[in-house]
């Protein structure tokens, strides 16, 4: 029996085997992925190892880029029990996520019943950590979770298993493994930046507030949320802003739509001017710092090594359009500080605009703007009110971009 402690990671895509698993890995991690996709899962088992290209040129002569080997990985069904017994390991430590939000659902009854198992069989404690482009995404899984427990069980759970939110920060875009020249269809390509940030208070221990088996690149806070905000109204919102205008103008990537200065002076004006004043009013960042975080975001942006596709970044809109997300959410905070968003405007008003046939949160907004007309429609998304000063700006800026719409 291997003396490593153990990882289960659930779902064994590009997030999991970029971002997450090489982390585990590095802090001495057994990493086992558990997905529903049987081929990807055997393949895990019969090549056990795959490639991390850093996409950044690392600053070598021949320009050649840096990969990371992870190996000695294991990969299990997550409809199988052999998932059931990775669970009552007595090594296992942790269990992570990167599945997409609505996922968590179908993954809550397997976890519930991996608990029940680990009790049973005398486990020790756990921390599971969903890290999911969502705030909340672990509390919302525990819930789920929680909801399949009941007696001894719920009560082994809340002493036993903790469950903890986190903000996570990759750009991880789609890898073609064979144009890079890489030995596994399982490499995945990164971004060098990374950040995984981590509520402290709520992992369980030996320590209360920390992991038995620390994780070399994750970072501990017991402010979350004022983490969790930055990145949502500084990365997302400045992503989705470049990727909602890029597609306006008929560009494919985010590099692409960065480099227009038209499209950046907006970026920079919805974080920097807006998203960022109230940032630092809320939350009391650093104005200085809190800049050159902004400064740092775009340049990853401009960074042309990382072919991050405009559509990918757009997709879903209607999701990236709640009201506590990445485009609505800061425009309602600049309105809580009377902070003007000519700039977050123009980024809603572009992804009103986002028609994508193939996508069905595209296409179920445009029915719903020709339907119901854009006025009441802005109203109904966004909860500003018509007629308020937000509400104008959005609707004077869906006429503006109008002229930007290449045909």
């Amino acid at each position: 029996m291997s003396v490593k402690p153990r990882a289960i990671h659930f779902g064994a895509g590009n997030i999991g085997r970029g971002f997450i698993a090489p982390l585990l890995k590095k802090s001495g991690y057994h990493v086992v992925f558990t997905d529903v996709d049987k081929g990807l899962i055997d393949t895990i088992n019969e090549e056990k190892a795959y490639g991390v290209h850093i996409l950044d040129t690392n600053g070598s002569a021949d320009g050649e880029k840096e990969v990371l080997e992870i190996d000695h990985v294991k990969g299990v069904l997550s409809t199988t029990d052999d998932l059931i017994r990775e669970i009552e390991h007595p090594k296992l430590k942790i269990i992570t996520t990167a599945v997409g939000l609505p996922v968590l659902d179908k993954i809550a009854p397997t976890l519930a019943k991996g608990i029940k198992a680990r009790r049973a069989a005398g486990g020790g404690t756990i921390n599971v950590i969903a890290c999911e482009n969502a705030i909340g995404a672990t509390a919302q899984l525990a819930e789920k979770v929680r909801a399949h427990l009941d007696g001894d069980d719920a009560e082994w759970a809340d002493k036993h298993v903790g469950f903890a939110n986190c903000s996570v920060d990759r750009i991880v875009p789609p890898f073609d493994p064979e144009e890079h020249g890489a030995d596994s269809a399982l490499d995945v390509g990164v971004e060098e930046f990374f950040e995984w940030i981590v509520e402290g208070p709520s992992l369980k221990g030996a320590k209360p507030g920390a992991l038995d088996v620390p994780i070399d690149g994750m970072t501990l806070t017991d402010n979350l949320a004022a983490y969790n905000e930055r990145k949502l109204f500084t990365l997302n919102a400045g992503h989705a802003i470049t990727a909602y205008l890029g597609h306006l103008k008929g560009l494919h990537t985010v590099d692409e739509s960065i480099a227009d200065a038209e499209i950046a002076a907006v970026v920079r004006g919805a974080l920097h001017d807006e998203a960022g004043a109230a940032l630092c009013r809320k939350h009391k960042f650093d104005e200085k710092k809190h800049g050159e975080y902004i400064e740092k975001i775009i340049v990853r942006f401009e960074n042309a090594a990382v072919k991050d596709d405009v559509v990918r970044v757009g997709r879903q809109p209607l999701r990236k359009l709640g009201r506590g997300d990445r485009l609505v959410g800061p425009a309602r905070m600049c309105a809580e500080y009377g902070i003007t968003v000519r700039h977050l405007a123009m980024g809603i008003a572009a992804a009103l605009w986002y028609d994508n046939k193939e996508d069905e949160q595209s296409v179920e907004m445009r029915k719903a703007i020709e339907e119901k007309g854009l006025d009441k429609y802005v109203v109904e998304l966004t909860g500003f009110e018509e007629d308020s000063e937000v509400h104008k700006r959005i609707l004077k800026s869906y006429t503006e971009l109008k002229g930007w719409k290449k045909e």
